[in-house]
């Protein structure tokens, strides 16, 4: 009999889900030690134990100019500016997508317009993000929005056209008007959708993100890393890559879980990503 969909236990998940990554730190571990070996002074690829030194320098000893925690400060910075943009994103998702995916002359008005915004690169619109809102706080959370609201509202429309007639019918047939059918029938299915829209918009959302704070920032993530790049910091470099890599995948199993929490129906056929 296959056991290709047999289950397994959670320790044999979490060891085979770790593996991976014990793979990955061994090769890089071997890698520096070659490139050490032949260069004692080589930066590109420091030791294990140089970045954790680094790190834990970022994050308990106050910088000399500012005071802050480096680490601490601009992990700050960069959530709250993530977390505007995702919010703002997904309060323009739910409305704009409510509408396109069951008003069929807002479909007729709007697809066309979102579905073009979506194809822009955001990247390309940055310089003019910072000459309309300026260099401050509101031009890299706005290239957030433009980078992922029209893909979420895209996601979140379809999901509202997916819903099966009959429900829609049922509904009408018991007298629910047109707001009572959007507050009863349609927001109650696409609220899981929409937690997938956001997992799904917090990839390029990062990269939205760094980009700006490596153009125009004084604090952030990505700052730091453009800032300590012209002196070769590897040490401060790669760490502050893993940290990030940590920080989007831990935001995407919290929403992961939290749907399955709040919306157990929508995870009934099995186990999703």
């Amino acid at each position: 009999m296959s056991t290709a969909k047999g289950k397994i236990t959670p320790w044999a998940r979490l060891g085979l889900g770790a593996l991976p990554f014990l793979l990955l730190i061994l090769v890089y571990a071997v890698g520096s030690h070659i490139r050490r070996a032949a260069n004692p002074t080589d930066k590109l690829l420091p030791s294990l134990d140089t970045m954790a030194k680094a790190f834990w320098r970022m994050a308990t000893q106050p910088d000399q100019r500012s005071g802050d925690l480096l680490l601490w400060s601009d992990t700050a910075l960069s959530l709250a500016r993530l977390g505007s943009g995702i919010l703002i994103s997904a309060s323009i998702a739910v409305g704009v997508g409510v509408l396109i995916g069951y008003l069929p002359k807002a479909r007729a008005m709007l697809a066309p317009f979102v579905a073009a915004m979506s194809l822009i690169p955001p990247i390309t619109i940055l310089p003019i993000l910072f000459i309309v809102f300026g260099l401050g706080e509101l031009s890299k959370v706005m290239l957030i929005v433009v980078g992922t609201a029209p893909i979420m509202t895209r996601s979140l429309a379809q999901a509202v056209m997916d819903i099966p007639d009959e429900q829609i019918i049922k509904a009408e047939t018991l007298g629910a008007n047109g707001l009572q059918m959007v507050i009863r029938v349609v927001l109650p299915q696409i609220w899981p959708k929409l937690f997938t829209a956001i997992r799904l918009g917090l990839v390029p959302a990062w990269i939205f993100l760094i980009s700006a704070e490596a153009i125009a920032s004084t604090g952030g993530l990505g700052y730091r890393i453009f800032l300590v790049r012209r002196y070769l910091a590897m040490d401060v470099i790669l760490p502050y890559v893993a940290w990030i890599t940590l920080l989007a995948y831990t935001l995407d199993r919290i929403f992961y879980l939290l749907s399955r929490r709040l919306f157990r129906w929508a995870h009934l056929e099995g186990e999703s990503l």
